[in-house]
């Protein structure tokens, strides 16, 4: 495949597919043969290539791992009946990486370089994207900061990497979920609208004493009144009160999902009335009470669409009606699902097919 960047290839020797039950995947344990990886040196992007997958070798010194530059992205990639590699909005994703990396002090990955390594990537490693239905192919890429040098300043040498993986679905079935209402995962004018390793370490430790209580995942509140939601674990959070679709609007506490974009568009495209809007939790549980609230869901390129059944608060576990009124969500979910997998009108030019 030609292109405008020389990328060098460098096949693997000994391949793993054979050795992996596509039939029994696990959500981010299993890795394709082979790697797209970049360095930064001397103000350029240099040495574009695709590698066997490999462990990384790095000193004890390295920046990343003493002051956290480091950002990534999580995309799928399906094929089609006519055995076309569908990837949904990459691009947005590339521009995404450069957004995270302006905050925190990296330099810009040119976009044309990300879709053609990608590309290239893919293409390498096609035989990996499983042809069971709900299942695709990964897509992980980061970069992170390099130097050997443990001063307090950014990094003037990064690496960056894609690899790529087998999965089924994130979750298995619809969640519980507790209201956190003493830990912060982000703040205003932080980093949490950034796609940064350090926005998930903050989590671990409230997600995991929500999941000793039988929770599997926490609506996060705001950092200074904890009274607005801000997101559900590892994703956006909508709600459905009166037919209409609340969900709380992007900033720099809250990541711009992609899949919530994909979402916000699809349902004002229907003319569902879509308000993006500081939604507070009283406002979710009074309307619970009065059966007003239909659903609620999360939604992030790993879950897609991940329902709520129970959100407890302060001492007191509210259940979800489901059931048919879910019917939105679900259509939602349906659609998505049909564009991505090119069954169905690409409208908004979501699905980027790879070049053979």
């Amino acid at each position: 495949m030609a292109g405008k960047y020389n990328i060098l290839v460098e096949k693997t020797k000994n391949s793993k597919i054979s050795e992996t039950n596509f039939d029994e995947l696990e959500f981010g344990s299993v890795y394709a043969d082979h790697m797209f990886v970049a360095d930064y040196k001397n103000d350029e992007w240099v040495n574009p290539r695709v590698v066997p997958f490999q462990n990384l070798s790095m000193s004890p010194a390295t920046s990343v791992l003493h002051y956290g530059q480091s950002i990534f992205e999580g995309m799928k990639a399906y094929k089609n009946e006519k055995n076309e590699i569908l990837i949904f909005r990459p691009e947005a994703h590339a521009k995404r990486l450069n957004r995270s990396g302006e905050r925190l002090c990296m330099p810009e990955f040119p976009e044309d370089l990300f879709m053609e390594g990608l590309s290239l990537l893919l293409k390498i490693d096609e035989a990996w994207i499983p042809p069971k239905p709900g299942n695709s192919l990964y897509i992980r890429p980061f970069m992170y900061a390099s130097d050997e040098f443990i001063g307090v300043r950014p990094s003037k040498t990064y690496k960056f990497i894609i690899f790529t993986g087998p999965v089924a679905g994130y979750y298995k079935g619809n969640v519980n979920v507790l209201v956190e209402t003493n830990y912060v995962r982000a703040a205003e004018g932080g980093i949490g609208f950034a796609k940064s390793g350090g926005n998930y370490a903050a989590s671990l430790l409230p997600a995991k004493l929500a999941g000793e209580k039988g929770y599997q995942q926490l609506l996060w509140t705001d950092s200074k009144e904890h009274k607005y939601f801000e997101e559900s674990g590892t994703m956006n959070i909508m709600f459905q009160i009166d037919g209409k679709l609340i969900t709380p609007p992007t900033g720099t506490s809250i990541l711009a999902g992609i899949t919530r974009d994909s979402i916000v568009t699809l349902a004002r495209d229907w003319g569902v009335t879509v308000e993006e809007r500081k939604i507070g939790i009283d406002e979710v549980i009074e309307a619970l009470k009065a059966g007003k609230l239909e659903d609620a869901f999360g939604t992030g390129t790993a879950a897609v669409i991940t329902h709520i059944d129970v959100i407890h608060y302060n001492g007191t576990d509210y259940a979800l009606p489901g059931g048919e009124k879910r019917s939105l969500s679900e259509r939602i979910s349906a659609a998505l699902n049909e564009i991505k997998l090119g069954h169905s009108e690409d409208k908004f030019g979501w699905v980027y097919k790879v070049k053979v």
